[in-house]
């Protein structure tokens, strides 16, 4: 027993210093993650680094200049430049709440605010002010409302940031309907012949849909323009007398005309719908996209205001020409997205430039802040909603065949883009925006730009993810304006964004900043405590010129093991002046040496993932694992005793029926099987204790057995009680046996056992594997059916086949009876049954 208890505590020691090892190289292997610092040459390449920082100290030696800030000291902080975060607010105006629209006054104020990198937003945020906005309007920073009564519906609304490269900073910003917010309203409408009854019904609702709009808000203007199509064939008829009258009752064809711009005058609306006459063309599509470019292009002839929502209502009953199918009438000029039209209101380049294309129109849409509500008819429905889709802030909705819902039609699109808010941006491609928000369902932020169900006076936050993914290679690049702005409305937050792609160190007449520096033997520039050599010069201190490298054939050599070779420094280094200068790894424990840079520290063989097994069983020195005592083998994982192979007992290795292989007992098989157990003790044929187990196994697990009566088990069975299992699955380190045996009922049943400190442990199967019960009647039963049915159905054919028979039989007698064409009467083989004769002698006397 004393012998056991040693062995147990020598195993259990054994077993807590391999966990500390193996903690130990855990530690070791997340201390040596990969380092992206090194290796940075200049202070520029270091700071476009994450979490990179520069050492700028003339006298820093070798160790590296760029370094992971957070995990270093190896530099002065006078000397570190690690450019942070900057964020400053220039304008942030408060945002316009119910109630602050009327009874403000002009003003001019300064204002700003400061914020750091990891700083939060606040509405409270206090800062040093500085810059100024000279607008008119303008309010203290986190202030009421606007001093001049104008609406602001984003705060903040303009931004300094100074940003390193992927490094993503959080901007938090808010947006709120502005109660009575003003709205400008263009109907752009086809006055083609087919939509004639539409014209009319428009003119009778015209007041109607400007006190709809006025119930909304009473900051109202109302505007209407019409259009046809190109002045051209195929497009419109150009018999002369076309060109004057299309059709009957129809005005002359136009492009496009601006009949009423944007005005306060609303029932002029109606009037002006009723007196423009409608017109004519020859083909389906229309030239709708010239009007829509027109509308939006001529800000001032149409009357857009600046602060406002601006709605254009395009109606039409047909498609739509673009880019390319002026080529059909000649024109080839593309559409230059200008403004041109004259006194009149008439488009004058419609003959002249091409359609536009629906990116152009797309542009025009959100460089001018316009929602687009395409009001077609059923037909036509799917073609504009497909449209919508690639312009910005528009919609699509089903017009009747008279436009009489269109009143209603305005009121819901119109509730629909003022019910949503989307962010959008004009980031370049080497930054990347993304948007977070909870919208009005409180909890925590999800990814989305978009949020819906507002109503009047709801303040929804916003948080702009802003990541610059690289510097742009042209500097001029490296500061950039960005526009943060919610799609269809004129207001934005801008941001003004500096990326740190470069270090101040580098400019010229910074401290420090020398030509034709001494440190760099008069042939570079010496910046940020190193040398910039020029391009006739290598090296720390540019001492190696590069035609003496070039032309310096014993040099080369000098870094070459022998003749054979071809390449400088094993590839892995720069020869300067003859010496090899080895690369740096970006793991700062990795180091490759040697005078020809042929040996690391970081190329052997590894066990586990652990090179040389790990630190405590050996190290790596040039290329090659160096063991340390008791372990062998290139990769030191194999232990060179074979202690632990004996038994605790004592004995033969592995029982003598086995080899120790690195302290592991690899068992023999022999014609009786394979001997098992951890020191090779457990003989193929040996049952153990399997039969004296079983009948306690089967009536304490399945009530089977000799034992199954419920007394019997309880007296008999009373050293162990079994675990069941899903399935027995053994292991061989526990010194576990398998038990297999079948019971009266056919069963196969399963179980294992062991045994420790005279205890028996036994896991045995939970459910037996009995095989499939046979119903013998039902079997019966199936064969006497099967019998009568087959019976039945040769019955069943054979009165089929007789009966088809005899049926093909009598149609053929039928046939042939109907065949006979002859009568009784006409038989020629028929005799009478009496004979007359002629008596030649008797006279009738």
């Amino acid at each position: 027993m004393l012998t056991d208890k040693r062995l147990h505590l020598k195993l259990a020691l054994t077993f807590l210093a391999m966990c500390c090892a193996l903690s130990a190289e855990a530690q070791l292997a997340a201390k040596l993650i990969q380092n992206p610092c090194v290796n940075k040459g200049n202070c520029h390449e270091c700071i476009q680094t994450q979490s990179c920082a520069w050492c700028m100290r003339p006298d820093h030696g070798d160790k590296p200049r760029c370094f992971q800030h957070s995990y270093s000291n190896i530099c002065p902080e006078e000397y570190i430049w690690n450019p942070d975060t900057e964020q400053k607010f220039i304008i942030n105006r408060e945002l316009t709440r119910a109630g602050q629209m009327a009874g403000f006054s002009g003003g001019q104020m300064s204002y700003g605010g400061s914020y750091y990198a990891n700083s939060s937003y606040s509405s409270s945020a206090s800062g040093s002010y500085s810059g100024s906005y000279g607008a008119a309007g303008s309010a203290g920073a986190y202030g009421s409302a606007s001093s001049s009564g104008e609406i602001v519906q984003i705060s903040p609304q303009r931004v300094g940031l100074k940003l390193r490269i992927n490094q993503v900073h959080s901007l938090h910003m808010r947006y709120s309907q502005a109660e009575d917010y003003p709205v400008d309203l263009y109907y752009l409408m086809d006055l083609s012949k087919s939509m004639e009854d539409d014209k009319e019904k428009l003119s009778a609702l015209g007041n109607l849909l400007s006190e709809t709009m006025r119930n909304i808000t009473s900051n109202f203007r109302l505007g209407f323009g019409s259009f046809v199509d190109k002045v051209l064939m195929p497009y419109v008829s150009t018999i002369p007398k076309n060109m004057i009258e299309p059709c009957p009752g129809c005005a002359a064809p136009y492009g496009y005309r601006n009949a009423m711009p944007l005005s306060t005058d609303t029932y002029r609306f109606s009037s002006e719908v009723k007196k423009a006459a409608v017109s004519g063309n020859l083909d389906a599509p229309e030239g709708g996209f010239d009007a829509i470019m027109q509308a939006i292009a001529c800000r001032q002839q149409v009357g857009w205001r600046e602060k406002a929502r601006r709605l254009l209502v395009f109606s039409t009953d047909a498609g739509f020409h673009y880019a390319g199918d002026g080529k059909l009438g000649g024109v080839i000029a593309p559409n230059d997205g200008e403004c041109h039209l004259n006194s009149e209101g008439l488009y004058t380049h419609s003959v002249i430039q091409d359609y536009p294309s629906i990116s152009q129109i797309n542009h025009k849409v959100k460089q001018n802040s316009i929602n687009i509500i395409f009001a077609v008819t059923s037909s036509q429905h799917s073609v504009y909603e497909k449209l919508s889709q690639h312009i910005e802030g528009s919609s699509s909705a089903i017009l009747s065949n008279d436009s009489s819902n269109v009143v209603d039609l305005v009121r819901e699109e119109y509730g629909k883009i003022s019910s949503s808010i989307e962010m959008k941006d004009n980031a370049t491609s080497h930054v990347k925006i993304t948007y977070h928000s909870t919208c009005l369902n409180g909890g925590s932020e999800i990814p989305t730009s978009k949020c819906d169900g507002l109503k009047v006076g709801d303040v929804v936050n916003f948080t702009a993810q802003i990541l610059v993914t690289s510097c742009p290679a042209d500097p001029a690049e490296w500061n950039q304006i960005i526009q943060i702005y919610p799609v269809g409305i004129n207001e934005s937050l801008i941001i003004d964004l500096e990326m740190l792609c470069s270090c101040p160190c580098e400019q010229p007449g910074s401290i420090g900043y020398e030509v034709n520096s001494p440190h760099c033997n008069n042939f570079g520039t010496y910046m940020c405590g190193i040398c910039e050599c020029d391009e006739m010069h290598v090296g720390d201190n540019c001492e190696c010129s590069t035609t003496d490298v070039h032309s310096d054939k014993e040099g080369d050599l000098n870094c070459r093991a022998d003749n054979t070779t071809q390449v400088d420094c094993s590839g892995r280094g720069t020869c300067l002046c003859g010496v090899c200068d080895c690369e740096k790894r970006s793991n700062p424990e990795e180091i490759i040496s040697g005078r020809f840079c042929e040996c690391d520290n970081f190329s052997c063989e590894r066990h586990k993932q652990l090179l040389c097994s790990g630190p405590d069983h050996g190290v790596c020195e040039c290329g090659v694992c160096v063991c340390k005592p008791g372990w062998t083998r290139s990769a030191c994982d194999c232990q060179a005793s074979n202690d632990t192979c004996i038994p605790p007992n004592g004995g033969e290795i592995c029982s003598g029926h086995g080899d120790c292989e690195c302290g592991v007992c690899k068992c023999r098989s022999t014609e009786e099987g394979r001997y098992s157990g951890k020191y090779c003790e457990k003989c193929p044929t040996c049952s153990g204790r399997c039969h004296e187990l079983k009948d306690c196994v089967q009536c304490q697990m399945y009530k089977t057995g000799p034992l199954k009566d419920e007394n019997d088990c309880a007296s008999n069975c009373t050293n162990f009680t079994p675990i069941a299992v899903d399935k027995v699955v053994i292991n061989e380190t526990k010194d576990e046996l398998l038990c297999m045996f079948y019971d009266e009922d056919d069963c196969k049943f399963t179980f294992k056992y062991s045994e420790a400190d005279d205890k028996i442990e036994v896991h045995a199967q939970q459910e037996r594997e009995c095989p499939p019960k046979v119903f013998m009647l039902g079997i019966v039963l199936g064969v006497i059916a099967a019998i009568v049915l087959v019976g039945l159905a040769i019955l069943l054919l054979w009165k089929l086949l007789t009966t088809i028979h005899d049926r093909r039989e009598f149609a053929r007698f039928e046939k042939e009876r109907m065949n006979a064409k002859w009568d009784t009467g006409e038989n020629p083989i028929y005799k009478q049954a009496t004979s007359t004769f002629k008596n030649p002698m008797y006279a009738g006397k």
